[in-house]
């Protein structure tokens, strides 16, 4: 009992820094993107929109899912250690050369944008930089120590935040983006080698890494389907249509991801390490996994659904009406995004218990799947009207939602056997939250129709929502928010003394 106390109390420290982390630098992330948004038009969005679909996948392959394979490895060895390192540099180098060298071959498939060609070899100096500390930030996740993390993240989007907004109002256009990645690349990096005090040895183990690659090949692969549907889009859109309705939908993908991907990434990080020490006792691995699904569905449910109904505001307030047409895109992602998280919740349940093959075999389904939705609904991309700019995009993107919705079901159902529970009680853990969420919106979109003011109809939402959601789980006495205030008193209790 002690030593299930003692790893609960790291692994709410651990979700205490990942929050900070994900809030603060979020926050730091929306200033900037605000400002970006205001002075850069849709085409200089559209443009790094072109570029970013290709720099989503290199980090990709450098790391080649070895950060995974060493969090669920009990134990890892600084030998372990330095050769993902060597092999994470030895990749970043040579995806950089031979992306450096297609840099036309990106612009050609763009409209034959020129434009491109130099702002994607620098942006892709990025990889390079990022290589250098994915060692550094593994090893720090690995011992549930995550606040140096967080430190780098917030000093790298300060100085990138500065970079950015100045280049940008001094005209630079697109290339602002550029240096703002950059500039973000080289401060995190830095902050983590000074803080970590680590350093490789000048060995590589092929033992190792052959060790490492079972497992993070597998992730690697499943990984890769996930961002190659996440991005593919874009890649569509930029061919198809025009850059500009590249930008509304960057614009829509950014302000989605950064909810989706701020809570997929706090519970990977936080949920994996401790998984990993369960992984061979069925009864403590299942009763983790409830309090997880039940924490995950707790946070995501009203985070997706409200979000959904304060999107007009949201835009209104940040941007004026300069990016509307992106605002149903952002809405459809965000549902779509429920399921993205749920996955990504699931495929640790699966990283921790070694079955690292059937998370390819989800991945595959879901991607062929929602590559079947894609090519159905490909023939009305390029459609719009008027008064509906994004028309064929939506389209798309309403494809998506039900194509991840039904993959869902059946990933479900193989992770309720893999996990030792049973597929109703995956469904009991999720359905009283998602039940109240549906029921709190409604009073939510009523308030919408009778106040137009942008900033008094986001507060009175807030209001609402928060405040019914709060107060049904009080009534409902839902053990998940009981134990969330319970831990905060107490650290609060701890301060004050």
């Amino acid at each position: 009992m002690a030593e299930e106390a003692n790893m609960k109390l790291r692994a709410a420290r651990t979700i205490k820094w990942n929050v900070i982390d994900r809030v603060s630098t979020q926050l730091l992330y929306a200033v900037t993107g605000i400002v970006l948004a205001r002075v850069l038009s849709q085409e200089d969005f559209g443009l790094v929109g072109a570029v970013m679909v290709f720099q989503a996948f290199a980090p990709l392959f450098i790391d080649s899912g070895f950060s995974y394979a060493l969090l669920q490895r009990k134990e890892p060895s600084h030998l372990d250690y330095s050769t993902a390192f060597w092999f994470n540099i030895s990749v970043a180098l040579l995806i950089y050369v031979v992306l450096f060298f297609g840099a036309p071959l990106i612009a050609s498939w763009f409209q034959n944008d020129t434009r491109l060609i130099p702002l994607s070899r620098v942006m892709f100096l990025s990889f390079i930089i990022n290589a250098l500390s994915n060692v550094q930030t593994n090893r720090l996740m690995k011992q549930m120590d995550v606040k140096m993390i967080a430190v780098s993240n917030v000093l790298g989007l300060v100085v990138s935040a500065v970079v950015g907004i100045y280049l940008a109002i001094a005209g630079y256009g697109a290339w602002a983006i550029v240096w703002q990645t950059i500039s973000l690349a080289v401060v995190k990096t830095g902050v983590l080698w000074v803080s970590c005090k680590w350093w490789p040895l000048l060995k590589f183990s092929w033992n190792s890494f052959c060790s490492i690659f079972r497992i993070g090949s597998a992730v690697m692969i499943s990984s890769f389907c996930n961002i190659l549907f996440q991005n593919i889009y874009s890649f569509f859109i930029g061919n198809r249509v025009n850059l500009v309705s590249l930008g509304y939908y960057t614009q829509a993908d950014k302000w989605s991801k950064m909810g989706i991907s701020s809570i997929s990434q706090v519970l990977t990080s936080s949920f994996l390490p401790i998984l990993s020490q369960f992984q061979d006792d069925k009864e403590r691995f299942a009763r983790a996994a409830a309090k997880m699904n039940r924490f995950t569905a707790y946070i995501l449910f009203p985070a997706m659904g409200f979000l959904c109904v304060m999107a007009e505001p949201i835009f209104h307030i940040l941007f004026g009406e300069k990016w509307d047409a992106s605002i149903p895109l952002f809405q459809l992602l965000l549902l779509r995004g429920i399921f993205v998280v749920l996955s990504s919740l699931y495929n640790n349940y699966i990283i921790a218990l070694g079955k690292a093959r059937m998370m390819v075999y989800m991945e595959l389904l879901r991607d062929g799947v929602a590559l079947l939705a894609l090519v159905v609904t490909l023939p009305v991309l390029a459609q719009s009207y008027p008064n509906d700019l994004t028309y064929g995009i939506k389209i798309m993107l309403i494809g998506q939602v039900i194509a991840y919705a039904l993959t869902f079901i059946v990933m479900l159902m193989v992770i309720s056997k893999l996990t030792y529970r049973s597929f109703v009680a995956y469904l009991r853990d999720c359905f009283p939250y998602f039940i109240e969420t549906i029921l709190i919106m409604i009073p939510m979109i009523g308030l919408t129709q009778y106040v137009e003011n942008p900033i008094v109809q986001l507060i009175l939402l807030a209001i609402i929502g928060l405040g019914l959601y709060f107060g049904v789980n009080f009534i409902m006495k839902s053990k998940i928010q009981v134990e969330a205030i319970d831990y905060f008193m107490y650290r609060f209790r701890k301060k004050t003394q």
